[in-house]
């Protein structure tokens, strides 16, 4: 805009000085400037309109065209000067050759050579002219025209210095800010996207996606990567996910959004042509992720659970996607591990359901809605009730009883499980403490309970406040709390140990039943887990195993029960297999405090009675 309007009023003003001369050189002069400066005016409006011309183009012309204006204008005044026109024309083209000279070195700064050449096409004629002249005061004023461009080229050439250390710096800064902001978005440990990269990433690339193909979001979770943190370190742990991180980019498309989300989560997200090639490409990054490796001389095995959510089948934005996806991851998990779950739409009312229980479950235990039903473990030699296992049910007023397989793993995943467990046991204890003294409790532990500061305070507090013996206290817990080889868990059962508290295995023979943990904790009993009751009518090996671990037991001095009893066939099978107790439907259902009260009283009765006979 400025050099438009800078070429209309150049032009008038030459045009009208020169027509009121009569000189025909001067006005041809000056119609050159009319026409060098409609050029560019033509030329730079047209390419603003169009956007045709290139940078570089747009450059030459802007050049070329100011040398030429330049020069002609610095010839008319010259010529003005040099004819000695007519005062007033003279004092109108000198002027406005001085001002443009001295305006347009500054403005165009930022290119040092246009400027200066600018300056000296239009002032380097007219001085020439000026000390040229017979009159003294005219070449008075060609000196100090001379002077005047050593004088303007300066302020030009600091204007630009100005303007190039003002472009540095922000060059500069921008580069700062792009590399600040692959910093924030980029994970240190394996250089992939971390979360806020991949929302930033997948929030722009979701609009663009074409509906008619299938684009799919794998997320992964490393099985058990908690251990090779434990045992051999954060250091090969970190070096463990950048070798994750490395095999994962090498199998993905070369188009593929590959991020990690978190702790061992890894998230991949690519277009794939069907179903069947998501799950052909899922299998290869498992095969993948589950190759030995080999890691300061250490051998790895590791091993993922999968998910994936597909667009736009299972959702129509990221959020929607993510959502599906880390469903499908749960279900894999939950599942066993070690399996590719696709999204389904069933997961989202589950997520509901797991949602409403998860918030009716913290009132639960203020409304009252929750009580502790007791299970009776029998003596198999002698058919005498020798414990309880406390089992907890929950009441709901509109749903009615709600059963421990839909709370439970609810309770664990939120944490609400601490709370939950240690009223189980302190109401069991309370429970324990109106039976005979021969009669113990067993209370089930979760993991979570275990892990959670102060939990063993937290159990010896409620046999205090119950009054009841710590020996007539047994913990029940399963393998996987000892997994870990958690330094927390081993001072939870040394302390309570110490205290008197007896502790069973329970589910054995479903996880890797490792004898180690017989030997390094103070176990008292073995639970020999319900499937191979149910299937010890149905061939050898259930009875093999049975008899197996029944002989361990006798060894180690410690107690078999036998769980899942429900017919006279399993407990004579169990019990000539050696198992010492039984527990199970055959004996009794879980029963209310008072009725199991009243099952201890009954047998108490008939045991008196039968002594009284013999006496």
């Amino acid at each position: 805009m400025s050099l438009v309007i800078g070429a209309v009023c150049g032009s008038v003003i030459c045009l009208a000085a020169a027509l009121s001369t009569d000189d025909l050189a001067m006005e041809i002069t000056a119609w050159c400037v009319a026409v060098i400066a409609a050029i560019r005016t033509v030329i730079v409006v047209a390419a603003k309109r169009f956007k045709r011309a290139t940078s570089n183009a747009l450059e030459l012309h802007f050049e070329l065209g100011a040398f030429a204006y330049a020069g002609a204008v610095g010839a008319l005044a010259a010529l003005a000067t040099a004819h000695n026109v007519l005062f007033e024309a003279q004092m109108v083209i000198v002027g406005f050759a001085v001002s443009y000279a001295t305006a347009i070195a500054p403005r165009n700064a930022g290119r040092p050579v246009i400027a200066v050449g600018q300056l000296l096409l239009v002032l380097a004629p007219l001085s020439v002219a000026q000390l040229s002249s017979d009159e003294p005061l005219i070449r008075l004023f060609g000196v100090a025209t001379l002077l005047h461009i050593p004088s303007v080229i300066s302020i030009a050439l600091n204007v630009y210095r100005s303007l190039r250390d003002s472009i540095s710096a922000a060059e500069t800064s921008s580069r700062l800010a792009e590399k600040m902001q692959v910093l924030a978005r980029s994970d240190v440990v394996t250089g992939l996207l971390n979360r806020a990269g991949l929302n930033h990433h997948l929030l722009d690339r979701m609009p663009t996606l074409d509906p008619a193909r299938t684009f799919a979001l794998f997320w992964m979770d490393l099985d058990r990567f908690k251990e090779v943190n434990d045992s051999l370190g954060h250091q090969i742990g970190d070096k463990l996910l950048a070798e994750v991180a490395s095999r994962l980019k090498a199998v993905a498309p070369a188009d593929a959004t590959v991020a990690r989300f978190g702790g061992d989560e890894f998230i991949v997200a690519c277009e794939t042509g069907d179903r069947n090639q998501t799950e052909q490409l899922a299998k290869r990054m498992m095969e993948e992720i589950g190759r030995p490796i080999r890691i300061d001389g250490d051998r790895l095995e590791i091993a993922a659970s999968m998910g994936i959510a597909l667009y736009p089948e299972d959702g129509q934005d990221f959020d929607t996607l993510m959502q599906g996806a880390d469903l499908a991851l749960y279900r894999s998990k939950v599942n066993g591990r070690q399996q590719i779950t696709f999204f389904d739409p069933s997961m989202t009312r589950n997520l509901v359901r797991r949602r409403e229980i998860e918030s009716e479950l913290r009132l639960a235990l203020q409304r009252d809605e929750l009580s502790i039903f007791f299970q009776p473990l029998i003596d198999l030699e002698t058919g005498r009730i020798r414990s309880f296992e406390a089992l907890v049910r929950w009441f709901h007023p509109e749903k009615g009883e709600l059963r421990p397989d839909e709370f439970i793993p609810v309770a664990e995943e939120t944490g609400a499980i601490i709370t939950l467990g240690n009223w189980i046991t302190a109401q069991a204890a309370k429970a324990a403490a109106q039976w005979p003294e021969d009669v113990t409790i067993a209370v089930n532990l979760s993991p979570l309970q275990i892990k959670a500061p102060g939990a063993a305070m937290a159990i010896l507090s409620a046999l205090r406040e119950a009054r009841l013996d710590p020996s007539r206290l047994e913990l029940e817990i399963t393998e996987t709390v000892l997994l870990d080889h958690s330094q927390n868990t081993e001072t939870f059962i040394n302390e309570l140990a110490e205290a008197g508290v007896r502790f069973a295995l329970d589910d054995f023979g479903t996880g890797y039943s490792s004898l180690g943990y017989l030997n390094k904790y103070p176990f008292s009993k073995i639970k020999v887990d319900r499937s191979f009751i149910s299937g010890i009518n149905q061939g050898k090996k259930s009875d093999a195993i049975i008899r197996a671990v029944s002989g361990m037991g006798q060894t180690l001095g410690m107690e078999i029960v036998a769980e899942g009893l429900e017919t006279i066939e399993q407990v004579r099978a169990v019990s000539e297999a050696g198992c010492t107790l039984g527990q199970g439907y055959y004996f009794s259902r879980p029963v209310p405090d008072y009725l199991a009260a009243m099952l201890l009283a009954k047998e108490r009765e008939k045991h008196t009675g039968k002594v009284r006979k013999r006496a």
